[in-house]
């Protein structure tokens, strides 16, 4: 077969003719031109290859494509761009996670020691500046109307703050006086006398337990009552009635150990006016014989200048029962009445009054340091009982300003 020759100028202007017509395929080009289709396509790629520059004759609408290909363009096209779609709502989620994770670190340590609503809205508050408020109240679960509602009230409580430190400074002086052993009832009765204050008992405790402030706590008490038979029967005179309509009328009195230095006592005996609860005599000794509440008696009638018609009152220890004490109310001028053996509570009002002076002088401790550190205590504790230390009883008075008002009254109606 002889080899056709073409010019460059024939193969450029084959080329364009195929490109004139979009739709032409190569075949049909090659047979109009009397080519064979490969060589055609051969002089197509090598014009593709140079840049597709070509004289002569130009393909119409060179740029165009079939309609499979622009279909499969638009398709990409729309993928790509659901793609960015998607990959921004990525990045906007994570920088979601990441702002939820900072915040969440910040109050797992806030909240360490317990979480409710006021705290997670002072959170809130105290990270708005870095944070968006909708989205620390997404996090923390808190509507943001609470929110708002507990931001409006921020000055009216910060002055409700400031008015209850106030109240504790004062609150605390009173404590403070007392040893540490006054609880609401009568530092409410000491803010109103001595302060003049209108308050209610509810919002003292309150206040208290906000800063606590705590009065002593009755500790377990010891039974030190060692009855024996009775050399003389003597009957209840008081019936578990511990009250009196005037003072000298009726007196009660009881023992109570004191512990000291390692293992040791000391015992105490008192004899309190029933109608003001006041310690009228009393005695301290390291052994509970006779003479111990002996010693409180004449004590008590030295204080009152008579204990004559005065009915005395106790349980039936061995030393209220003896013939000495027996002798010694004869000589006084005092009727002995006496609860029920083993009844502690025919002789309450000693009992609790006793619970009361070691629990508001060892303050928690098991026992004093030794004897004089004790007497001292329990002196200094008597003396204030009697002149300052606030009466439920009394109506929050102490018995010596209880007796001193009665006598007062008594006087006017005079």
């Amino acid at each position: 077969m002889v080899m056709k020759v073409y010019s460059p100028e024939f193969k450029a202007d084959a080329v364009a003719l195929f490109h004139s017509d979009a739709d032409l395929t190569i075949a049909q080009a090659a047979r109009d031109l009397g080519l064979n289709a490969e060589t055609l396509r051969n002089w197509i790629r090598a014009d593709r290859a140079r840049g597709g520059s070509t004289t002569g004759l130009t393909r119409k609408n060179v740029t165009s494509t079939t309609p499979a290909v622009e279909a499969t363009r638009e398709e990409l096209a729309a993928r790509i761009q659901a793609l960015e779609a998607e990959l921004k709502a990525a990045r906007k989620e994570n920088a979601t996670l990441a702002t939820e994770r900072d915040i969440l670190r910040k109050a797992t340590k806030f909240f360490a020691s317990g979480d409710d609503l006021v705290g997670r809205c002072q959170f809130i508050e105290d990270h708005c500046e870095t944070y968006p408020v909708k989205r620390l109240c997404q996090v923390l679960d808190v509507h943001r109307s609470s929110f708002y509602k507990w931001r409006a009230g921020l000055a009216a409580r910060a002055a409700r703050e400031r008015t209850e430190a106030a109240l504790a400074t004062k609150i605390k002086a009173v404590h403070d006086d007392s040893d540490g052993t006054y609880g609401s009832p009568r530092v409410t009765a000491e803010l109103r006398d001595t302060h003049g204050m209108e308050i209610n008992e509810k919002k003292v405790a309150r206040v208290m337990r906000k800063f606590n402030i705590v009065g002593v706590h009755l500790r377990k008490k010891v039974r030190t009552t060692v009855p024996e038979p009775a050399n003389q029967v003597v009957p209840d005179l008081f019936g578990r009635d511990f009250t009196a309509a005037e003072p000298g009328a009726k007196y009660m009195g009881d023992i109570t150990y004191l512990p000291v230095g390692d293992g040791e006592f000391l015992y105490l005996a008192t004899v309190l006016d029933c109608f003001s609860r006041r310690v009228v005599g009393y005695s301290i000794a390291d052994h509970m014989r006779t003479e111990l509440v002996a010693d409180a008696l004449r004590m008590a009638a030295a204080t009152r200048g008579s204990l004559d018609g005065a009915i005395f009152h106790s349980d039936h220890g061995a030393q209220y029962t003896s013939k000495e004490f027996a002798d010694l109310c004869k000589e006084l001028g005092v009727t002995q009445s006496m609860g029920a053996v083993g009844t502690s509570a025919d002789n309450a009002a000693c009992e609790s009054f006793h619970a009361s002076l070691k629990r508001e002088t060892l303050q928690g401790a098991r026992r004093w340091d030794g004897a004089r550190a004790c007497r001292l205590s329990v002196f200094r504790w008597l003396t204030r009982y009697n002149t300052r230390r606030r009466h439920k009883k009394n109506g929050q008075l102490s018995p010596v300003a209880y007796e001193a008002r009665h006598s007062a009254t008594l006087t006017l109606a005079a």
